[in-house]
Formats: structure tokens, C-alpha cells, sequence
């Protein structure tokens, strides 16, 4: 018998939107989803095992008490493939157990969330259909509010500066209580769409990382909507209409030290 192909998921690129929703407020984000960047995991009979041939997203001890807490037992072999890095920014630690759960047959989105959350401490929405349409709380596990789907944007992008893995206990966010207000509205509207996450990045950028970050100043230059940030992690991303990335844009981002660039396109019903 053919044994079953490997699941399948697909990460993000930073995010649109993320900050706390007043001063004391939850941590709450909108998802840029990646179909470029992918966790993929395969399951078969035998002893426990955990084969991470591509990076080291989570130890063997790890894996087993987030599959337990799916009540599933210490059994299998898994071989867990990442196409983006830990600490990037583009969701390798939510993609990889998600990825798990599918391959051993757990598909109930909310009880993966479940998991994750208690495996994690905080989480990307990737176990749902369309991640993009919540106002997600990525410390508490759930949904703030549905969101209409996001415009439809090419992106350019890279990481940018060293790793930074989720910290579940880190709260030092701007306040985008105006921004989230305002993102629904403007999802009819690529150019308003990419002036808020513009702005979240900013914000995000002056806190954390002051000065020196080339991401907005390379967006001006070749014409982009505007542009998106990993705001706990490497990754960058240029947000530009379809079909509107100029060719030397690329190698701009490479000299910048932008590393493993790439291009995809998201959003859209």
C-alpha cells in the first residue's frame, strides 16, 4: 500500500497588523499568509521518532506532549520538513505542529489551536481555513473578531537581521487599537490596506528596533504599496499591486542583506 502523502501547511510573512489593543489590551494580529513557505510532515508505524532532516523547529520531548495533548499516543514515526527558518517571522513553530497533528489525522482546527497554545504559548492562526479573516489574539488562542480577506498584494521580501524566536511572555507592543478599527474597512482598498500595516510596522520598528531598518526606505524606492514586518521576528516584506515589482528590486533587497528572498502573491477572496 502507497503510504499517505505528507500533510501540508502553509505559513505567513510577518504580519499585516500586530499590537495590543489598548494599553493593557490583548497582543492581537492580522496574518500575512504565505503559500511560498510550507511545513510538511509525514507519519508512519513504529517506535517514536521525530526526523527533522531541514531545521530544528522542537525537540523530540516536545513533540510528544503536544501529540498528547491531542490525545494521541507516543507512537509513529514523523519526519518533519520546513521551508522557512525558526525565528524568521514566518510561523515554523505553529506550521510544524500543525503539520503534525494533519499527519496524524487530527483535522479539528480548534482543538490543534488548543494545543498549540499549550505547546507554544502563542500562535499563529494556520490551523484555520483563510488565517488572514481574524483579528486574532496570539497569546490567548482565539478569535478578537472576523475580518474580510485582505487585498490582494505581490510581495517581495527577505529576512532581515538575526533570528528572534516568539517570546509568549513578551507584551512590549505598540498600541493598534486604531489601526485594527480601521483595517476592515479598508480591505476593498489595497493602498490603505498597506498604509496600516505601514504603520504597524512603524510603530513596532521605533519600539523595538530604532533606526537603521532599510525595509520602508526600499518600499518608497520601487514603488510599493508599502510594506510589512515579522514584528517578533527577520522577516520583511515590500507589499506592491500585482504585477508592479520592478525587476531589480531582488538584488536591491539582497545588497540591503536581505537573505533567502522571495515572491508570492496573497490575499484576495
Amino acid at each position: 500500500m502507497r503510504p499517505p502523502p505528507p500533510a501540508t501547511v502553509a505559513g505567513h510573512f510577518g504580519e499585516f497588523l500586530q499590537g495590543r489593543l489598548g494599553p493593557q489590551g490583548p497582543v492581537a494580529l492580522v496574518t500575512l499568509p504565505c503559500p511560498a513557505l510550507r511545513a510538511r510532515a509525514s507519519h508512519r508505524p513504529g517506535a517514536f521518532a521525530l526526523h527533522q532532516p531541514d531545521a530544528r523547529v522542537m525537540t523530540r520531548q516536545a513533540a510528544a506532549r503536544f501529540l498528547a495533548g491531542l490525545g494521541l499516543p507516543r507512537r509513529g514515526r514523523f519526519v518533519l520538513k520546513l521551508d522557512m527558518p525558526p525565528g524568521g517571522g514566518a510561523g515554523a513553530s505553529t506550521a510544524a505542529r500543525v503539520a503534525l497533528a494533519r499527519a496524524a489525522a487530527v483535522q479539528d482546527p480548534g482543538a490543534i489551536a488548543r494545543a498549540c497554545l499549550a505547546s507554544e504559548g502563542a500562535l499563529d492562526p494556520l490551523m484555520f481555513d483563510h488565517p488572514a479573516r481574524r483579528l486574532w489574539a496570539s497569546r490567548l488562542g482565539r478569535m478578537l473578531a472576523p475580518l474580510p480577506p485582505p487585498p490582494r498584494f505581490e510581495v517581495l521580501g527577505g529576512f532581515l537581521g538575526p533570528m528572534r524566536r516568539t517570546d509568549p511572555r513578551d507584551m512590549a507592543f505598540p498600541d493598534i487599537a486604531d489601526l485594527a478599527a480601521a483595517w476592515p474597512g479598508a480591505c476593498t482598498d489595497p493602498a490603505a490596506a498597506a498604509a496600516l500595516a505601514s504603520a504597524s510596522a512603524r510603530r513596532t520598528l521605533a519600539l523595538r528596533h530604532p533606526g537603521g531598518d532599510p525595509t520602508e526606505g526600499l518600499a518608497r524606492r520601487f514603488g510599493a504599496l508599502g510594506f510589512a514586518i515579522g514584528h517578533t521576528g527577520a522577516a520583511r516584506a515590500l507589499l506592491f499591486a500585482p504585477g508592479t515589482v520592478p525587476d531589480a528590486a531582488p538584488d536591491a533587497l539582497r545588497a540591503a542583506g536581505f537573505r533567502h528572498v522571495l515572491r508570492f502573491r496573497t490575499g484576495g477572496s
